[in-house]
């Protein structure tokens, strides 16, 4: 008897987790079929991918796009829903198994909430929910039940190298970083590098914000946070690698010093179809790491004096509370300033720790001193940008 497909969710459709994932059920469709599909403004692509995949239904969030999306699927049974209130709803549908989350930044939190609430798989490539409010999500989670499997490289390697290990203490985590386009450059050079530079990440096909993030380490110091909720680590069992080949993807270290580490090829696939089909490691024809390809790989520390945003975000890590969240905050509106020619690269850092330091801290939050303190750190850094 055929095994019953799993039904998924795509939140971010657009992106490059997003198609990538779509590529990952077109190549198992044996295994699994497209339920539903968002997207934030790209009402042509949702279009594209609505005619090919068939799901029940789509959202395309930005309410200017509905009548062109509605008439474009009318004829095709597709439910078309809009506004950002759809995308809590339709992670709820019955048919829903699996929702991976691809959307960028702040706007994952809330459909990701309603997922979990509604007792749905978490596939997880939205570190900044974790960042926002790692204590309220994974509370949550257990309390629902719900299975939060990792996306991101690192944490898919760590998830991977943890799987038969349960009852094993982990003595320490050690994040890859491939140090971005930027590595080993100085302060002094970094003062006037541009968007276009920093949007040349050596080793993966990112989206835009991501791939800024990469560039200064904040992405880094985003799956630090992201790995402390993740396997209930302390801040100090977490370390930050260098590792420019991206080969290595992250390891474990146990208490008996014995580390394990994921290899393969910088290839956002390999961890879309392991979290989709967990805990099976499904057939694929993904292209293959040879060790004769890479006869060196290499490793160093990162530097944190240059790139501060690494720095900051284990600053947040220890305050706890609001203060993750009020980086997230700041991390994103900085990054879209720097991508309009707004602030300089290195300024975008001075930016996120004045924030820090001038929202009010809150050492226990709940949801609504989240969307406070989100709220609140996107006014002062925008204040800040403007008076520079």
């Amino acid at each position: 008897m055929q095994e019953k497909k799993k039904k998924i969710a795509i939140l971010g459709s657009s992106g490059s987790i997003g198609t990538q994932a779509l590529e990952v059920i077109e190549e198992q469709s044996h295994l699994f079929e497209v339920e539903i599909l968002t997207v934030n403004k790209s009402a042509d692509l949702l279009i594209e991918q609505a005619k090919k995949f068939r799901p029940n239904a789509v959202v395309i969030v930005d309410q200017a796009f509905y009548n062109q999306v509605n008439n474009a699927l009318f004829d095709y049974d597709i439910k078309v829903y809009t506004g950002a209130e759809a995308l809590e709803q339709v992670v709820t549908f019955n048919e829903v198994d699996i929702v991976l989350t691809a959307l960028v930044g702040y706007a994952g939190l809330q459909p990701t909430i309603s997922a979990i609430n509604a007792g749905k798989t978490i596939a997880l490539a939205n570190k900044e929910t974790l960042v926002v409010a790692g204590e309220l999500i994974t509370r949550l989670a257990r309390e629902k039940g719900v299975n939060i499997l990792p996306v991101d490289s690192e944490h898919s390697a760590i998830f991977q190298c943890l799987t038969g290990e349960y009852m094993n203490p982990i003595e320490k985590i050690i994040l890859t970083a491939s140090g971005g386009p930027f590595r080993g450059k100085t302060a002094e050079e970094l003062k006037a590098v541009t968007k276009v530079q920093a949007l040349k990440h050596p080793n993966w096909d990112m989206g835009a914000k991501i791939t800024i993030d990469s560039a200064s380490l904040m992405n880094k110091g985003l799956e630090v946070i992201e790995a402390k909720w993740l396997f209930n680590l302390n801040p100090e069992q977490i370390e930050v690698v260098v590792h420019p080949q991206s080969i290595i993807h992250s390891l474990v270290q146990f208490e008996d010093g014995s580390i394990k580490a994921q290899l393969g090829l910088p290839d956002m696939k390999l961890p879309i179809q392991y979290a989709m089909g967990f805990p099976e490691r499904l057939k694929n024809d993904f292209t293959r790491f040879n060790f004769l390809d890479y006869p060196q790989l290499g490793f160093e520390a990162p530097d944190t004096k240059t790139f501060r945003n690494l720095a900051l975000a284990f600053s947040a890590l220890k305050k706890g509370g609001n203060v993750p969240c009020v980086m997230n905050a700041a991390n994103e509106v900085v990054v879209a300033a720097f991508l309009e020619d707004k602030i300089g690269f290195l300024e975008m850092s001075e930016v996120i720790e004045r924030c820090m330091d001038e929202i009010p801290f809150v050492e226990k939050p709940e949801l609504e001193d989240y969307i406070q303190s989100d709220k609140q750190a996107r006014t002062v850094a925008q204040r800040i940008i403007e008076s520079v």
